[in-house]
C-alpha cells in the first residue's frame, strides 16, 4: 500500500468534513495540475492519505483518510456550471481524475508545518521543499512514520 498527502483548505473540505460525511466518503475532485493528477491515477484502494490543512489559521496535518475508490474521470470537468469545468475534456478523452477518500481518523492534535519541517528525515518530502505547490504528493513509509511520530 502506498502513502500520500493531500493539501486542502478546511473551509472547502477538511478532516471534519470526512468525519461528518454520511458514509464517511468524499470524492476528491477539482485537481487541475497534471503532476497531481498523475499521482491521483497512481492511488489504489486501501492506500492511506494524510490530510493537510492549508490556507487557514491552523496549518498542518489534521488526520488520515483512505482511498475508497481508485481514479475515475472527474465529473466536474464536464459540468459547465462548475469552477472546475474544462471545455477541452470529453467523456471519451477526460483530462482530469478524481478518487473517493474515506475517513479513518482525526489526529489527537494538528501536526503543524513548522514541526514537520524540523523533523530529521523529511528533507526530501515534497511538502517541505521550496516552490512545491502540489496538492497531491507521495509520502514514503519512513516519512509517514516520522510525521505521525511528530504528532
Amino acid at each position: 500500500m502506498a502513502k500520500w498527502l493531500v493539501k486542502t483548505e478546511p473551509s472547502e473540505c477538511g478532516i471534519n468534513d470526512f468525519a461528518a460525511a454520511p458514509d464517511k466518503t468524499i470524492p476528491w475532485d477539482g485537481v487541475r495540475n497534471y503532476q497531481a493528477r498523475n499521482f491521483l491515477k497512481d492511488m489504489a484502494v486501501g492506500d492511506e492519505v494524510l490530510v493537510y490543512h492549508s490556507s487557514c489559521k491552523d496549518i498542518g496535518v489534521a488526520g488520515i483518510v483512505r482511498i475508497a475508490r481508485s481514479a475515475y474521470p472527474d465529473p466536474a470537468q464536464f459540468d459547465p456550471e462548475s469552477p472546475y469545468f474544462d471545455a477541452k475534456s470529453t467523456p471519451d478523452n477526460p483530462r482530469w481524475q478524481a478518487v473517493d477518500m474515506m475517513f479513518v481518523r482525526k489526529l489527537p492534535r494538528l501536526i503543524p508545518l513548522d514541526r514537520i519541517r524540523s523533523q530529521p528525515g523529511l528533507d526530501n518530502l515534497a511538502l517541505v521543499r521550496k516552490g512545491n505547490r502540489l496538492s497531491v504528493m507521495p509520502v514514503s513509509d519512513e516519512e509517514w512514520q516520522i510525521i505521525l511520530a511528530a504528532g
